[in-house]
């Protein structure tokens, strides 16, 4: 299916209404546009959303929408170029956006989602659209713990070696590893105690949440490859579950 074209936006209506009629499933990029470090682009989220969906994609010969490139990032509002809106405006934003897919007949979505601010208001709205007959499954490369096996754990954090090997390898003209940092965060008194409203200013000042001065484009082909495995194996699943049996034996 590699030569096959599934990005929504590089299609015509006609070609979109018989990809959905012949499959009723869509993937759906979401992401943020915010800090990453002085070494990393600020769309870095949703560029790797993007990029693992269209991959996914062409892999699973399944519709692929364009990115979402605005998320919950107010907690990286102190960094200049960060763009965030309301969880409950992203809530709805992309509630609307699925809506207009149902009436097209897509009924199950995979969100590949970019940015972890905006689990909260997916895993919100997933269940909600479950009950109006749409099934909304998220996906996120980072909690893959087959990447626990190949960084130490402070490579795993926000913009660290492992997002920023995973830019080297999918755009590396938008990573400048001359300015890569390596910040250990800070704890703060609340920590193993409660909840508290941190932002990002409170942990790190670079926005680098551990070690990226040690990421490579080798590495990142490696994290890329684990993450569109996972995200086809995740497809497929969606592909074949019966969804609608399903929800006909919980009204019983």
């Amino acid at each position: 299916m590699q030569d096959q074209e599934v990005r929504l936006a590089h299609i015509s209506w006609r070609e979109a209404g018989e990809r959905f009629s012949r499959c009723g499933v869509a993937l759906l990029p979401v992401g943020s546009t915010e800090q990453h470090g002085p070494q990393n682009p600020l769309g870095t989220d949703h560029l790797i959303a993007y990029r693992l969906a269209v991959e996914a994609g062409r892999r699973t010969g399944v519709t692929v929408l364009p990115p979402i490139p605005f998320g919950v990032s107010s907690h990286h509002s102190s960094f200049p170029g960060t763009v965030w809106v309301r969880e409950s405006v992203f809530k709805e934003y992309v509630r609307d956006v699925i809506i207009s897919l149902k009436s097209h007949g897509v009924r199950k979505l995979v969100v590949v989602n970019g940015h972890g601010g905006n689990l909260h208001a997916l895993v919100s709205l997933a269940r909600e659209l479950r009950d109006e007959g749409v099934l909304v499954v998220v996906y996120e490369w980072w909690t893959l713990p087959q990447l626990k096996g190949l960084f130490p754990e402070d490579e795993l954090g926000h913009a660290a070696a492992v997002e920023t090997s995973l830019n080297l390898c999918i755009h590396p003209e938008a990573v400048k590893m001359e300015a890569a940092v390596d910040e250990k965060p800070a704890k703060l008194p609340t920590d193993g105690l409660g909840y508290f409203p941190e932002r990002t200013d409170d942990r790190v000042r670079s926005g680098v949440f551990g070690t990226s001065t040690t990421a490579t484009r080798e590495k990142g082909a490696r994290v890329f490859e684990i993450a569109v495995e996972a995200l086809v194996k995740l497809v497929e699943e969606v592909k074949n579950l019966e969804f609608e049996r399903q929800q006909r034996a919980e009204a019983r």
